[in-house]
Protein backbone atom coordinates (compact mmCIF):
# COMPACT_ATOMS: atom_id res chain seq x y z
CA UNK A 1 0.00 0.00 0.00
CA UNK A 2 2.85 2.58 1.04
CA UNK A 3 4.38 1.76 -2.54
CA UNK A 4 1.51 2.28 -4.37
CA UNK A 5 0.15 5.85 -2.45
CA UNK A 6 4.45 6.92 -3.10
CA UNK A 7 4.19 5.68 -6.43
CA UNK A 8 1.06 7.58 -7.28
CA UNK A 9 2.69 10.72 -5.45
CA UNK A 10 5.71 10.73 -7.89
CA UNK A 11 3.00 10.32 -10.61
CA UNK A 12 1.23 13.66 -9.65
CA UNK A 13 4.79 15.54 -8.57
CA UNK A 14 6.13 14.49 -12.60
CA UNK A 15 2.98 16.08 -13.72
CA UNK A 16 3.11 19.14 -11.99
CA UNK A 17 6.57 19.48 -12.59
CA UNK A 18 6.13 19.13 -15.61
CA UNK A 19 3.43 21.58 -15.82
CA UNK A 20 6.16 24.09 -14.53
CA UNK A 21 8.32 23.30 -16.93
CA UNK A 22 6.27 23.82 -19.79
CA UNK A 23 5.20 27.40 -18.05
CA UNK A 24 8.48 28.21 -17.83
CA UNK A 25 9.68 27.14 -21.48
CA UNK A 26 6.95 29.23 -23.18
CA UNK A 27 7.76 32.22 -20.63
CA UNK A 28 4.04 31.73 -18.67
CA UNK A 29 3.77 31.60 -14.90
CA UNK A 30 1.75 29.76 -13.18
CA UNK A 31 -0.33 32.35 -11.68
CA UNK A 32 -0.67 33.97 -15.42
CA UNK A 33 -2.24 30.96 -17.10
CA UNK A 34 -4.78 30.69 -14.04
CA UNK A 35 -5.47 34.27 -14.96
CA UNK A 36 -6.56 33.69 -18.82
CA UNK A 37 -10.31 33.16 -18.17
CA UNK A 38 -10.25 36.87 -16.53
CA UNK A 39 -8.41 38.00 -19.16
CA UNK A 40 -10.20 36.61 -22.01
CA UNK A 41 -13.16 38.28 -20.19
CA UNK A 42 -11.70 41.72 -20.06
CA UNK A 43 -10.22 41.33 -24.05
CA UNK A 44 -14.09 40.25 -24.46
CA UNK A 45 -15.33 43.76 -22.98
CA UNK A 46 -13.00 46.12 -24.37
CA UNK A 47 -14.23 44.28 -27.98
CA UNK A 48 -17.66 44.65 -26.35
CA UNK A 49 -17.09 48.38 -25.80
CA UNK A 50 -15.76 49.25 -29.07
CA UNK A 51 -18.99 47.84 -30.65
CA UNK A 52 -21.05 50.01 -28.77
CA UNK A 53 -18.76 53.04 -29.58
CA UNK A 54 -19.67 52.72 -32.98
CA UNK A 55 -23.43 51.70 -33.12
CA UNK A 56 -24.64 54.71 -34.86
CA UNK A 57 -27.81 53.77 -32.69
CA UNK A 58 -25.66 54.85 -29.16
CA UNK A 59 -25.58 58.32 -29.46
CA UNK A 60 -26.86 58.98 -26.09
CA UNK A 61 -24.19 56.29 -24.68
CA UNK A 62 -21.29 57.67 -26.03
CA UNK A 63 -22.77 61.45 -25.21
CA UNK A 64 -23.25 60.40 -21.40
CA UNK A 65 -20.44 57.75 -20.58
CA UNK A 66 -18.39 60.80 -19.46
CA UNK A 67 -20.89 62.03 -17.04
CA UNK A 68 -21.37 58.34 -15.68
CA UNK A 69 -19.33 57.33 -12.03
CA UNK A 70 -18.74 53.82 -13.41
CA UNK A 71 -19.14 51.08 -16.14
CA UNK A 72 -19.87 47.71 -16.30
CA UNK A 73 -19.58 45.76 -19.18
CA UNK A 74 -20.97 42.63 -20.03
CA UNK A 75 -19.89 40.68 -23.07
CA UNK A 76 -22.45 37.73 -23.07
CA UNK A 77 -25.86 37.54 -21.07
CA UNK A 78 -27.44 34.65 -22.16
CA UNK A 79 -31.20 34.05 -21.70
CA UNK A 80 -33.13 31.18 -22.45
CA UNK A 81 -36.44 29.93 -21.53
CA UNK A 82 -39.83 28.24 -21.86
CA UNK A 83 -42.25 29.35 -19.77
CA UNK A 84 -39.75 29.73 -17.00
CA UNK A 85 -36.80 31.21 -17.97
CA UNK A 86 -33.33 33.06 -16.67
CA UNK A 87 -30.58 34.93 -17.60
CA UNK A 88 -27.02 35.15 -16.46
CA UNK A 89 -23.43 36.18 -17.44
CA UNK A 90 -20.15 37.61 -16.18
CA UNK A 91 -19.17 41.47 -16.40
CA UNK A 92 -16.05 43.53 -15.64
CA UNK A 93 -16.74 47.20 -14.17
CA UNK A 94 -14.32 50.33 -14.05
CA UNK A 95 -14.99 53.31 -11.82
CA UNK A 96 -13.95 56.95 -12.43
CA UNK A 97 -11.44 58.41 -9.96
CA UNK A 98 -10.52 61.90 -11.06
CA UNK A 99 -9.59 61.25 -14.86
CA UNK A 100 -8.26 58.44 -13.95
CA UNK A 101 -10.42 54.93 -14.66
CA UNK A 102 -9.70 51.68 -12.23
CA UNK A 103 -10.49 48.15 -12.80
CA UNK A 104 -11.28 45.63 -13.44
CA UNK A 105 -13.87 44.13 -10.73
CA UNK A 106 -14.97 41.07 -12.17
CA UNK A 107 -19.47 40.69 -11.09
CA UNK A 108 -22.10 37.96 -11.55
CA UNK A 109 -24.97 38.91 -13.14
CA UNK A 110 -28.46 36.72 -13.25
CA UNK A 111 -32.17 37.02 -12.96
CA UNK A 112 -35.13 34.45 -13.39
CA UNK A 113 -38.41 35.21 -14.41
CA UNK A 114 -41.60 33.61 -15.30
CA UNK A 115 -44.43 33.78 -17.80
CA UNK A 116 -44.87 32.79 -21.22
CA UNK A 117 -41.72 32.72 -23.27
CA UNK A 118 -39.87 30.84 -25.40
CA UNK A 119 -36.31 30.98 -27.16
CA UNK A 120 -32.76 32.12 -26.51
CA UNK A 121 -30.76 35.41 -26.79
CA UNK A 122 -27.35 36.49 -26.51
CA UNK A 123 -26.58 40.08 -25.54
CA UNK A 124 -23.59 42.21 -25.15
CA UNK A 125 -24.68 44.57 -22.16
CA UNK A 126 -23.10 47.74 -20.93
CA UNK A 127 -24.46 49.54 -18.00
CA UNK A 128 -23.91 52.99 -17.23
CA UNK A 129 -23.69 53.75 -13.35
CA UNK A 130 -24.65 57.75 -13.38
CA UNK A 131 -24.95 58.10 -9.41
CA UNK A 132 -22.96 57.81 -6.64
CA UNK A 133 -25.89 55.74 -4.73
CA UNK A 134 -25.27 53.58 -7.73
CA UNK A 135 -21.96 52.78 -7.44
CA UNK A 136 -22.17 52.19 -3.30
CA UNK A 137 -24.80 49.46 -4.57
CA UNK A 138 -21.73 47.76 -6.44
CA UNK A 139 -19.36 47.61 -3.66
CA UNK A 140 -21.90 46.09 -1.56
CA UNK A 141 -22.68 42.31 -1.37
CA UNK A 142 -25.05 42.35 -4.36
CA UNK A 143 -27.91 44.70 -5.87
CA UNK A 144 -31.27 43.85 -7.07
CA UNK A 145 -31.79 46.38 -10.43
CA UNK A 146 -34.67 48.08 -10.32
CA UNK A 147 -35.09 47.19 -6.35
CA UNK A 148 -32.23 48.19 -4.45
CA UNK A 149 -31.34 50.71 -7.00
CA UNK A 150 -33.54 52.23 -10.17
CA UNK A 151 -32.88 51.23 -13.47
CA UNK A 152 -33.79 52.69 -17.00
CA UNK A 153 -33.65 51.17 -20.35
CA UNK A 154 -30.60 52.87 -22.32
CA UNK A 155 -32.41 55.35 -24.95
CA UNK A 156 -31.46 54.73 -28.77
CA UNK A 157 -31.34 56.72 -31.68
CA UNK A 158 -30.69 60.44 -32.42
CA UNK A 159 -33.38 61.47 -30.91
CA UNK A 160 -33.01 59.83 -27.74
CA UNK A 161 -34.25 61.53 -24.32
CA UNK A 162 -31.91 62.93 -22.35
CA UNK A 163 -33.50 63.33 -18.64
CA UNK A 164 -32.56 60.25 -17.35
CA UNK A 165 -32.44 60.25 -13.56
CA UNK A 166 -31.95 56.65 -12.39
CA UNK A 167 -29.05 54.73 -10.86
CA UNK A 168 -28.62 52.97 -13.74
CA UNK A 169 -28.74 53.15 -17.70
CA UNK A 170 -28.62 49.80 -19.35
CA UNK A 171 -27.71 49.46 -23.38
CA UNK A 172 -27.98 46.08 -24.80
CA UNK A 173 -27.50 44.45 -28.50
CA UNK A 174 -29.01 41.31 -28.65
CA UNK A 175 -29.79 38.41 -31.48
CA UNK A 176 -32.43 36.24 -31.16
CA UNK A 177 -35.81 34.92 -30.20
CA UNK A 178 -36.19 37.45 -27.51
CA UNK A 179 -34.94 40.39 -29.45
CA UNK A 180 -33.94 42.66 -26.32
CA UNK A 181 -32.89 42.55 -22.89
CA UNK A 182 -34.07 43.96 -19.76
CA UNK A 183 -31.91 43.93 -16.71
CA UNK A 184 -34.57 44.90 -14.09
CA UNK A 185 -34.51 42.92 -11.85
CA UNK A 186 -31.30 40.86 -12.00
CA UNK A 187 -29.03 40.51 -9.27
CA UNK A 188 -25.87 41.69 -9.32
CA UNK A 189 -22.87 40.36 -7.39
CA UNK A 190 -18.86 40.73 -6.95
CA UNK A 191 -17.24 37.63 -8.52
CA UNK A 192 -14.69 37.07 -5.64
CA UNK A 193 -12.57 34.14 -7.06
CA UNK A 194 -12.84 35.61 -10.30
CA UNK A 195 -11.25 39.20 -8.67
CA UNK A 196 -8.86 37.11 -6.17
CA UNK A 197 -7.34 35.30 -9.25
CA UNK A 198 -6.68 37.83 -11.64
CA UNK A 199 -5.05 39.88 -8.54
CA UNK A 200 -3.20 37.21 -7.35
CA UNK A 201 -4.51 38.07 -3.56
CA UNK A 202 -7.72 38.57 -1.79
CA UNK A 203 -9.41 41.54 -2.75
CA UNK A 204 -12.68 43.20 -2.83
CA UNK A 205 -14.27 45.59 -5.37
CA UNK A 206 -14.06 48.72 -3.39
CA UNK A 207 -9.74 47.46 -3.16
CA UNK A 208 -9.67 48.08 -6.98
CA UNK A 209 -12.06 50.83 -8.06
CA UNK A 210 -11.76 53.02 -5.32
CA UNK A 211 -8.64 52.47 -3.30
CA UNK A 212 -6.78 51.47 -6.47
CA UNK A 213 -4.75 48.33 -3.97
CA UNK A 214 -5.25 45.91 -6.70
CA UNK A 215 -3.84 46.35 -9.99
CA UNK A 216 -2.80 44.34 -13.10
CA UNK A 217 -1.60 45.39 -16.13
CA UNK A 218 -3.31 43.29 -18.77
CA UNK A 219 -6.95 45.85 -17.48
CA UNK A 220 -5.45 49.04 -18.58
CA UNK A 221 -5.89 48.84 -22.19
CA UNK A 222 -9.84 48.83 -21.54
CA UNK A 223 -9.08 51.55 -18.85
CA UNK A 224 -7.72 53.63 -21.54
CA UNK A 225 -10.25 53.25 -23.97
CA UNK A 226 -13.15 54.37 -21.46
CA UNK A 227 -11.02 57.25 -20.37
CA UNK A 228 -10.27 58.21 -24.04
CA UNK A 229 -14.39 57.89 -24.97
CA UNK A 230 -15.53 59.95 -21.83
CA UNK A 231 -13.52 62.72 -22.79
CA UNK A 232 -14.41 62.68 -26.15
CA UNK A 233 -16.98 65.38 -27.85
Amino acid sequence: MQLQTNSTYLHSAKRWLGAVAVFSVLGISAPAFAQADQQNLVQAAQTTFSDFLRDPDMTWFRANVGRSRAVLIAPEIVKAGWIFGGSGGRAVLYAKNGNKWSGPAFYNIGAASVGFQAGLSVSQTITLVMTEKGLNSLLANSVKLGGDASVAAGPVGAGAASDITTDFVAFSRSKGLYGGLNLEGSVISPANDWNNTYYGKSVLPPDIVVRGDARNPQGEALAADIAKASTAR
